[in-house]
Order: structure tokens, then sequence, then C-alpha cells
């Protein structure tokens, strides 16, 4: 079970997400901070797993309560809850586990308490971060967010499950600098997640694969490497 802390000057956002919080079963104790310095004082007295932090209160910033955080031998996961996208790279510096855009949306937080179980239970790293441009805002997303890629010329546009991205980044690089993190290459315009695969139609006259509800397209020069990435996690029975 994952013991929380909410931290937010505003009770109705405390209470809020509170009771979605109270409703995944992967969550224990919920403990209710309405300013920083009542946070600090939950953090030194309440064993904590993961901090849920509005950003902008006032006198102690969601940011400054990270930052005393980042110092302890045994910090809490963090992830931080705000109306805006400002701080998004600021927070990321701070090693934050996710950044949630209010108003919270009950699949959204089931996604953060996930990475937050992922985090207590296997110690993984720190999420690696993309910096991409939307509408001439700068934001952050996570590369474990992305389901798959679409080349489109000279750049490449990144899906996730919310929204896409295009970057100034050739689709031919990405798949260099992400094949050790679980990307394949499908097809001259598409690179794909492998932990995002749904369905597979590999001995149909059209091969393809559907990734986070997209059918994309297997070309015949990339079938061969296709089957023997996927053949690799098949389970087969023992000899």
């Amino acid at each position: 079970m994952i013991n929380v802390l909410v931290a937010d000057d505003e009770l109705p956002a405390v209470e809020e997400l509170a009771f979605l919080l109270g409703r995944d079963e992967r969550i224990g104790a919920i403990h209710r901070a309405s300013s920083g310095a009542e946070a600090l004082r939950t953090l030194e007295a309440e064993d904590i797993d993961a901090v849920f932090l509005d950003i902008h209160m006032p006198a102690l910033s969601g940011l400054d309560i990270a930052r005393v955080i980042s110092r302890s031998p045994k910090p809490p996961a963090v992830v931080f809850v705000t109306a805006d996208e400002d701080c998004a790279l600021e927070a990321f510096e701070l090693a934050a586990v996710d950044y949630l855009l209010k108003p919270v949306r009950a699949e959204r937080l089931a996604r953060s308490i996930g990475r937050i179980s992922e985090l207590i239970r296997e110690g993984a790293p720190a999420p690696e971060m993309i910096t991409v441009d939307l509408g001439g805002t700068t934001k952050m997303i996570r590369r474990d967010d992305v389901t798959y890629v679409q080349a489109q010329g000279d750049y490449a546009r990144l899906h996730t499950a919310d929204a896409s991205y295009l970057i100034r980044v050739p689709l031919a690089d990405l798949e260099q600098q992400w094949a050790d993190a679980g990307f394949l290459r499908i097809h001259r315009s598409y690179l794909i997640a492998l932990n995002h695969v749904g369905h597979l139609k590999l001995a149909a006259a059209r091969p393809s694969v559907t990734v986070a509800g997209a059918e994309l397209p297997i070309s015949r020069r990339h079938l061969p490497p296709v089957r023997e990435k996927l053949g690799a996690t098949r389970i087969r029975p023992q000899a």
C-alpha cells in the first residue's frame, strides 16, 4: 500500500484529490496539508511514500518542498499538481515522478499511481524526459508516454495517449537513439514503442500492428526484424 500526502492551499482541491486517491486500491493512508509548512511537518511525523504537491502555494511552494525532500536520504516520490505547465521543466529537474494538470482526471491519476508503485517496487530510475514545443509553450513529456513516432520529412511526430508533438529530429535518428528503450522501426514512416503494442497481424497479406488504438502498417523490408523481435518475447513450453 502507498501512503500519500496531498498538499494544496485550497481545501476543495485537497479533498477532491484525496477522494480520487481513496478510490484506488493501491493507496493506503492519505494525509492532508493546506500549506507548505504543514506538509513538511507531516513528512517529518509520518511514513510517506509519495507526495502530491500543488506548485503555487504561498510562502513555501511545491517546488520549495520538493527541494527540501530531495535532500532526504530516502525521499518520497514527488508528483506535482498544478493548473498550468509553466514550471514543468523545473519540476522534472527536481526528479518529479509526474506532473498532473488540474482538474485531475481519474485515469490520468491512475497512471501516476502506477508509476509510483513501479518506482517503489523496482527502484526504477527517474523517467527520461523530452522537451517539446506546443503553441509557443515549452512542455515536458515522458518518453515512456510515447506510443509511436511518425516521420514527417526532417521532423518526427511523437504520439501519446493525450496528444501529438512535432520535434525537429529525423525518424532515423530516433530509431538509433531509442532502440535500447524498447522502440522498433516497422516502416519507413513509423517507429513504435513495444510496451504499447496491442494486436499484431504478421501473417496477413498486409501485416500491421495496433499501437494505442492506431493500426500501423509493417513494411516488407521491416517484417523480418519485427518477427524476430516479437518472437523473442513469445512464451514457449520448457523442453
